[in-house]
């Protein structure tokens, strides 16, 4: 008789845990230059690189990305670094799901909850 697959019997590679133990999140934060329109071209595409590869914007230059586990968070990272512009400075550093659901956000003088991971993954 077959056993239902459950966590404690699935292989290790093949768990995937939704309490923020496995759940990454990559944040990318970059200074670039604009003073050119070069330079402006290049911020654009990195922006737009940051967008399509499934970044969502937390502030100006501050963009943020959820992944289900440390490889595909690695993945991501590494794809930013092959995008960094010869000019400026590219920062990316990665949290657990709950490293990420301890940050603070505040605005003016409310305090506003961090972004929610999404509820299902996407895959394109």
């Amino acid at each position: 008789m077959s056993h239902p697959m459950t966590f404690q019997n699935q292989p290790k590679k093949f768990r995937m845990i939704y309490g923020g133990v496995r759940n990454m999140w990559v944040v990318a934060m970059f200074d670039l230059p604009v003073e050119t329109s070069e330079m402006r071209s290049c911020y654009r595409k990195f922006r737009a690189f940051l967008l399509n590869d499934g970044f969502m914007m937390m502030q100006y230059s501050v963009y943020a990305r959820f992944c289900p586990n440390r490889e595909n968070a690695e993945t991501h990272s590494n794809r930013i670094e092959e995008k960094v512009p010869e000019d400026g400075q590219v920062r990316v550093f990665t949290l657990t799901e709950l490293q990420f659901q301890k940050m603070k956000i505040f605005s003016g003088n409310s305090r506003k909850p961090p972004e929610d991971a999404p509820d299902q993954l996407s895959f394109w």
